[in-house]
């Protein structure tokens, strides 16, 4: 859609918007990770890091983006907004009617939040004719904070499943395949005899044909059914599963010019709304580590930062594995997305030591130790490292064979598509 005049029309025109078009555009900015640690400098990697903006002009300024580059700005706009023309204080507040609009729907359609109601003076209801400028009512959405809200979370990580699997060229899922068979009303496997406790979901050719060939057709045409005759239909089995989503928070996750914590998340809430449509009976919980470990609740991923933390994966299994355990499922199983060697461990007495420089022995053996409890323990353990250096390559082949998980070497490019695939296959062993 190309608008093609503005004025007192403006609020229909933004009210026609595709908002979940622009809201999927938006993703990227609205998952930003940002740096805990505040902006900084290392003589090797430059300035890295920052708070993430939440501000409203932020917003605005995304949208305005999002707007250029899907063609809906008249030229007259885009010469506006890139200096191409002489100011034009009409067409400026035009656009800054349509950004509030649009800021105004996404309220309305509970996709955000505010945390005050956005009172500037270019607004588009309490505009009056001569008064408001442009510039004011950008300065004015400086001081009003926006957020996620469970919609818009849940929102964008349909929208990221959906592109996953399209880019993998599934068009739908279903539920978790294991060699056990077992009764049930999806027929997929061989009927057999019917055994006390058996969902009746009769087979009644194979039962009929039982009968018959037993007795045959009585003087009054019926088929005397015996209970040795009953055939029901089996159906694969449907396991449930736990799994830990363990992502790395180390500040390496933003330096290198990459941000490869946003990717990341986008995958954790695809993979949240995939399990919570489509495997009810399955369970996911989110674990972040840097110099010590955390869970969080879904609803915080979507503003979870990097910090300028080590990488405690020795911390990171054990509360995973603490998690899984108080888990009643049939399977168990970590997902961890990494880009790095361990390179910190938590004392006895509590205390974090840390050791950036190659493979410390003893974070290393610490380490071991916590992926061979989760072998022990029947818990999975599939690798996602965002990074090729052969030491790293070692480490992780070393973490695969004790927990006779799986490793992939990957990018923020086709982590999606790698952890999606692995997830939907289902090819880990029943725990225990």
């Amino acid at each position: 859609m190309r608008f093609t005049r503005y004025g007192k029309y403006t609020g229909n025109l933004a009210d026609a918007l595709n908002l979940q078009s622009l809201l999927d555009q938006l993703s990227d900015f609205l998952l930003q990770s940002g740096f805990a640690g505040g902006q900084m400098y290392h003589p090797y990697w430059g300035e890295f890091g920052g708070e993430d903006d939440r501000s409203l002009d932020a917003l605005k300024e995304a949208l305005l983006r999002a707007l250029m580059e899907s063609g809906m700005l008249t030229p007259e706009m885009v010469a506006q907004l890139r200096g191409d023309a002489p100011p034009d204080e009409e067409v400026r507040q035009q656009i800054a009617d349509l950004l509030d609009r649009l800021v105004q729907r996404l309220v309305e359609e509970g996709y955000l939040n505010l945390t005050e109601p956005p009172q500037m003076p270019g607004s588009y209801e309490e505009m009056k004719p001569g008064h408001g400028k442009f510039d004011e009512a950008r300065e004015a959405a400086r001081q009003v904070e926006f957020s996620l809200t469970g919609k818009g979370i849940d929102f964008l990580g349909w929208r990221t499943l959906r592109h996953l699997l399209s880019a993998m060229g599934k068009s739908s899922f279903g539920s978790h395949e294991t060699p056990h068979l077992a009764t049930g009303v999806e027929v997929e496997g061989s009927s057999r005899q019917y055994e006390f406790g058996d969902v009746m979901n009769l087979d009644i050719p194979a039962t009929l044909k039982s009968a018959l060939a037993r007795e045959g057709v009585s003087g009054d045409g019926t088929v005397p059914l015996e209970y040795r005759d009953l055939h029901v239909h089996q159906a694969e089995y449907r396991s449930s599963c736990a799994t830990v989503l363990l992502l790395d928070t180390s500040h390496s996750m933003i330096l290198y010019g990459e941000d490869r914590f946003t990717p990341a998340k986008k995958v954790a809430l695809a993979l949240t709304h995939l399990i919570r449509t489509q495997f009810p009976g399955d369970t996911m919980k989110v674990v972040l580590f840097g110099d010590d470990a955390q869970e969080i609740p879904m609803g915080q991923l979507a503003h979870a930062q990097v910090g300028p933390f080590h990488t405690n994966t020795a911390a990171g299994l054990k509360l995973a594995r603490r998690l899984l355990l108080a888990q009643n499922k049939d399977m168990r199983q970590i997902v961890m997305i990494t880009d790095g060697k361990p390179s910190a461990i938590t004392m006895p007495d509590g205390r974090v030591y840390k050791n950036s420089m190659g493979l410390d022995q003893l974070v290393l053996r610490e380490t071991f130790r916590e992926v061979g409890a989760c072998r022990k323990s029947g818990i999975l353990i599939n690798t996602f490292m965002l990074a090729r250096d052969p030491y790293l390559v070692a480490f992780v082949n070393q973490v695969s064979a004790i927990a006779r998980g799986k490793a992939y070497f990957t990018s923020t490019m086709t982590l999606g598509q790698y952890i999606m695939r692995d997830f939907l296959r289902r090819k880990t062993r029943r725990a225990g």
